[in-house]
């Protein structure tokens, strides 16, 4: 029940009636008996900023941010964490007391905990990164933290370049830099690992695929796509045909939204209510 001591928090997106966000964290708060509330928010590109302040003036203790805002926000933001400046993009926001809004990113540390979960090493693997948004950010930099060889392939040509020059700064000295192609046809190494950061297959454009079909799949360890609804995305479907390992994002989602749990209510997370709360959608 909904109370006038009950603490807000939400997710920002435009679309966002899909996310699993409020099923996770409210699944959470339930079990540890919290007087918190998880809403969804839907908040167009040009109203950003009175959204942000009306987060405050609401009493909201924070919010997520998923596409297309996670580099939007920041600009309207107080402050960022180490992590969120060097990604250049923000998830998840913590509201101060004062009002200061602080931007934070979880992502890139929730898409290597999941990586762990379904046993892919990433520390030193060839991977090639699908989008050059805010999500692709989070992953490019969780992988090079990891020391990989990062491929990212956009269409945006300023985007990719500009990401592959910002992942060069994380990656080891005796690791090759990041590079950025515009096309796959032009893809002329093996890769391990294939991630798609881009929104391609959402529902309800569940046909689409940022893998091109006159394009051979490539034979690689593990496909990893950052959507989840559809959990089965033709994207994977077409890694599986190619008897190659395939997951969604929703083991990102969790550990992602484990971590800015803690970091707004200060409790350890209930990470295995959380992932039951999405196995049963």
């Amino acid at each position: 029940m909904v109370k006038g001591t009950t603490r807000l928090v939400g997710v920002i997106g435009d679309p966002v009636a899909h996310s699993l966000s409020p099923r996770i964290h409210n699944a959470a708060f339930r079990s540890l008996k919290l007087d918190w509330l998880y809403v969804p928010l839907r908040v167009k590109k040009e109203n950003m900023e009175a959204a942000l302040k009306g987060l405050y003036s609401l009493g909201f203790r924070g919010a997520n941010v998923t596409l297309p805002h996670k580099e939007t926000v920041v600009p309207f933001l107080a402050e960022l964490s180490r992590e969120a400046a060097h990604i250049a993009a923000v998830n998840t926001i913590r509201i101060e007391p004062d009002g200061r809004m602080i931007g934070e990113n979880t992502d890139w540390k929730g898409f290597l905990n999941h990586l762990e979960d379904v046993d892919f090493q990433a520390k030193g693997c060839k991977a090639l990164i699908l989008g050059s948004g805010g999500s692709a950010r989070a992953v490019g930099y969780g992988l090079a933290r990891r020391a990989a060889r990062i491929t990212i392939c956009s269409r945006n040509e300023r985007a990719a370049e500009s990401l592959a020059g910002d992942l060069g700064k994380f990656v080891p000295p005796d690791v090759p830099s990041p590079r950025a192609i515009l096309s796959l046809g032009k893809l002329d190494e093996e890769i391990e690992l294939l991630v798609n950061t881009t929104p391609l297959g959402m529902s309800p454009d569940s046909e689409s695929s940022p893998w091109p079909e006159n394009i051979d799949f490539p034979e690689c360890k593990l496909v990893y796509d950052l959507v989840y609804s559809p959990q089965i995305t033709r994207f994977m479907k077409q890694a599986r045909v190619r008897g190659v390992t395939a997951v969604n994002g929703l083991g990102m989602l969790v550990y992602q939204a484990a971590i800015a749990f803690e970091m707004w209510t200060g409790v350890s997370a209930p990470v295995e209510v959380m992932k039951q709360a999405v196995q049963t959608c």
